[in-house]
């Protein structure tokens, strides 16, 4: 941010703490695994965080620092100063996020938020933006110990006013309240299932917003004594919850990805990029579906990508080429389907970034698009076709990350080492445990 940006919006900040009676300012961040973190400050103290950080012990944070260089700064970003709608209006509460460096007023190279700000330094030197808008799915459950239906409604029902729609209409509003802008939302197809869909926007600042967007649906169900839960793929039979991420890079104000002469309205560029996502997705799935049960809800059947393809319509493929509307180059995009929504999305963005940036700077050619149902062609069709699969497991996720440059140069050294530790440990813990389903399938035949 520049000079006189960042002091603006830091009058803006201090100027919203004294009109809102806000006395206490949560410092936030998130660890590799985008769990959020942070903590609270006096709203006297917030001027001073801007000014020269907030120091805190890193050693304990998911991913980040050994025991010996612990002492981490969190410098809060003062152009994402917001009062938080879910906590009393006297004495209120406010956020802010923060990005982490060093004692020595360094980027930290643990830091997600810093991944992806560099990510789209790369993007930018190139003249591009980064825009982002996911469709984020979440369910319902009575409490967090079982997964207990709230309704049994199906895909865009309008029921009867249940406690359902109730909490995804107050979400919405609880998001606006924080300026979040909400492009639609509405049921799902699984019972209980519900998305919200965020209007576009630069991917950092999307970021930040999925990182509160989750944090204020959870806030919402908490406050109406229900659960709400973005675990991938908590029902054996139901749909998984997703997070299409629709992207487009603009140069100029102008959306680089739209040629009028094009039977997709699909650029060279486009192109490229769709080739550079093709050829990675093997390697990024690690981060895009981050958890054993991620692996669960990519399978046929469920609406969830499985096979490395791409299409204009077709909803079986990893991309899709939403329908172009007459008029509205800016809504020229490509879908991205793998992803969940309890992946990390500062990472998340970052890697699909790099994938494409790197089909762009390598001029890759995509393949033709595949219109048919992927998952219904025989095995020979799709080897003919060479149409690859997606990791089937978080095993096969880790060795397809470990041998990825692309990846190791998008996430840093630092992070890439942490992130693939991780989830080594996470694989190897769940490989020891013995699970419901084989105490069922062979204790009574075994």
């Amino acid at each position: 941010m520049e000079t006189d940006e960042r002091s603006n919006a830091i009058e803006y900040a201090l100027r919203s703490v004294r009109d809102n009676d806000v006395r206490f300012v949560r410092l936030w961040f998130a660890d590799i695994l985008g769990n959020l973190k942070g903590f609270a400050l006096n709203a006297a103290e917030l001027e001073n965080a801007f000014e020269r950080g907030m120091g805190f012990d890193g050693s304990s944070i998911e991913g980040f620092a050994r025991i010996d260089e612990s002492d981490m700064v969190a410098r809060p970003d003062p152009a994402t100063f917001q009062v938080l709608p879910w906590r009393p209006r006297e004495n209120a509460v406010g956020r802010v996020f923060c990005d982490i460096v060093t004692p020595e007023g360094d980027v930290f190279e643990g830091d997600p938020r810093g991944v992806l700000k560099r990510n789209l330094k790369r993007a930018s030197d190139l003249g591009y933006t980064f825009y982002v808008g996911p469709e984020i799915e979440h369910f319902y459950f009575k409490g967090s110990d079982g997964t207990e239906l709230l309704d049994v409604g199906g895909y865009f029902d309008q029921t009867p006013q249940d406690l359902s729609t109730e909490l995804r209409r107050e979400t919405v509003l609880t998001l606006e309240d924080i300026g979040i802008p909400v492009e639609y939302s509405h049921h799902e197809v699984a019972p209980s299932q519900h998305e919200i869909d965020l209007r576009y926007t630069d991917a950092l600042t999307m970021a930040d917003t999925v990182m509160t967007y989750r944090q204020a649906v959870k806030e919402v169900a908490v406050r109406n004594g229900v659960y709400a839960s973005f675990m991938p793929k908590p029902i054996t039979g139901l749909n998984g919850n997703g997070m299409h991420v629709n992207m487009s890079l603009f140069k100029d104000g102008k959306n680089a990805f739209f040629e009028e002469k094009d039977p997709y309205k699909l650029s060279e560029l486009a192109r490229q990029f769709v080739a550079g996502l093709m050829t990675h997705a093997r390697e990024i799935t690690l981060v895009t579906n981050q958890w054993v049960n991620s692996y669960k809800r990519l399978v046929p059947g469920y609406e969830a990508p499985v096979h490395i393809s791409w299409a204009r319509i077709n909803r079986s493929d990893l991309i899709r080429i939403p329908a172009y509307r007459e008029g509205k180059n800016e809504s020229v995009r490509i879908e991205y389907r793998a992803p969940d929504p309890s992946c990390n999305p500062y990472l998340a963005f970052a890697v699909l970034l790099a994938a494409g940036i790197q089909g762009v700077e390598g001029k890759y050619v995509p393949p033709e698009p595949v219109e048919a149902n992927v998952h219904q062609m025989s095995v020979e069709d799709r080897e003919e076709g060479g149409i690859q699969s997606l990791p089937g497991s978080l095993s096969e996720a880790i060795t397809c990350a470990e041998e990825s440059d692309m990846l190791q140069d998008a996430l840093g050294k630092h992070l890439f080492k942490s992130f693939i530790k991780n989830k080594k440990i996470e694989w190897e813990t769940y490989s020891r445990h013995v699970t419901d389903y084989e105490i069922k399938r062979y204790l009574p035949i075994l």
